[in-house]
């Protein structure tokens, strides 16, 4: 078998031997965030709500996404019906409609911990956070419900309803201990149609259904509805969060391993073979400065030739020319003027300047007998009056 193919399937099953490692010991946490999503299964969902309330309320449900006020827009003449909110914010437009529809002789259900000020205001009553304790009870007011009741043990909505107007009728209570009670559950007359509200909307959610005899309570709380049809407006957001593909894949814990795997699959895959299939690189070795070289053998060509005169005189033209390019000197004449001016620019012993003048002439003039201790000396008194420059 190929190395390779051993050493990628050693890897893959070391990938699959930590993910087993890691679920196994993985401790399940449970999501105790108040979603009130109908596709969610979590204890503060709407899923199990969801499945039964066709059967609760005689199988007259329609469920809707819109708001209010698009859906009733769209439809103005609707015979009488009920409406249901489960801790959905409702906006100004939207709140007219619905009580533009409750004058008509529709009737209203609302749960939530929550409501904004011209709907508090329009009904008579405001909302004010309230202790519990293990003991709290929910409870309704009717004689014919003092069976229903529901133990609320796992982060209730606790909002009590106070500031309750003479007219509206308290229907349910929270029940603190013997002495101390609170309203949740009102109903309020508007028009020739009835509002119902309830304070705390979870009593409608998966974990406080699954309790014992929670049916009872809820069946109660329902059962002053008219049998007719249901409009239950949805929270759009949370029902448009559940629908994504990712979500429910994330959502179901075997889908979700297999997704991390098939990730990690592919990231070891893609790094394993980028790495082999990378094309070589060519080093390639950076250009070498020859200058120095060039120089070497120039100098060395000259030596061999022994012509020193001709060495001379280019040292010299080199010279004369940075003089005139870079210190703006005119070198017509090499004579004493000239050697003044340099100083003055240079700074440099006149003396030195004067004799390398007398060489430069020498240098300059074809006819003229040089040694090669003239032209050292040259050189050396140039580079001592101006250096050339160095890059």
């Amino acid at each position: 078998m190929n190395k390779t193919i051993k050493f990628y399937g050693i890897i893959f099953l070391a990938v699959l031997g930590l993910l087993a490692f890691f679920e196994l010991g993985k401790k399940e946490i449970t999501d105790w965030r108040k979603n009130f999503d109908i596709a969610e299964k979590t204890p503060f969902g709407l899923y199990i709500f969801n499945q039964e309330i066709d059967k609760l309320l005689g199988e007259k449900v329609e469920r809707i996404n819109n708001s209010p006020y698009e859906f009733y827009n769209k439809n103005p003449k609707l015979p009488p019906h009920t409406i249901l909110l489960i801790q959905k914010e409702i906006d100004g437009e939207s709140w007219n409609k619905i009580l533009s529809e409750l004058h008509k002789g529709s009737d209203a259900i609302i749960l939530s911990t929550f409501c904004n000020k011209k709907i508090k205001d329009s009904l008579g009553f405001s909302l004010s956070p309230s202790l519990y304790d293990e003991q709290s009870v929910y409870e309704l007011t009717d004689k014919k419900l003092k069976n229903a009741k529901l133990q609320m043990d796992k982060f209730p909505g606790i909002q009590a309803i106070s500031y309750i107007d003479k007219k509206n009728d308290i229907l349910g209570k929270m029940k603190i201990d013997s002495a101390q009670w609170k309203a949740n559950f009102i109903k309020v007359k508007i028009g020739n149609g009835n509002l119902y509200f309830h304070s705390d909307p979870t009593i409608v959610t998966n974990y406080y259904l699954l309790q014992p005899n929670s049916n009872t309570y809820i069946e109660g709380v329902f059962s002053y509805l008219k049998n007719q049809k249901t409009i239950w407006f949805l929270d759009t957001n949370a029902t448009e969060r559940s629908s994504s593909p990712l979500s429910f894949i994330l959502n179901n814990p075997p889908l979700k391993y297999a997704w991390w795997l098939l990730l990690g699959s592919l990231l070891v895959f893609v790094i394993f073979g980028v790495k082999r299939k990378q094309r070589v690189v060519p080093i390639i070795e950076p250009l070498k400065n020859k200058s120095v070289e060039f120089v070497q053998s120039i100098g060395n060509l000259y030596l061999q030739e022994g012509d020193f005169h001709d060495m001379m005189s280019k040292k010299a033209h080199y010279f004369l020319f940075r003089i005139k390019s870079e210190l703006l000197i005119d070198y017509q004449k090499l004579d004493d003027n000239f050697a003044m001016k340099i100083h003055q620019k240079t700074g440099k012993d006149l003396k030195k300047i004067s004799k390398a003048v007398l060489l430069l002439n020498k240098a300059m003039d074809s006819y003229a007998q040089v040694t090669k201790e003239d032209f050292l000396e040259m050189n050396f008194l140039l580079d001592e009056i101006y250096p050339p420059s160095r890059i």
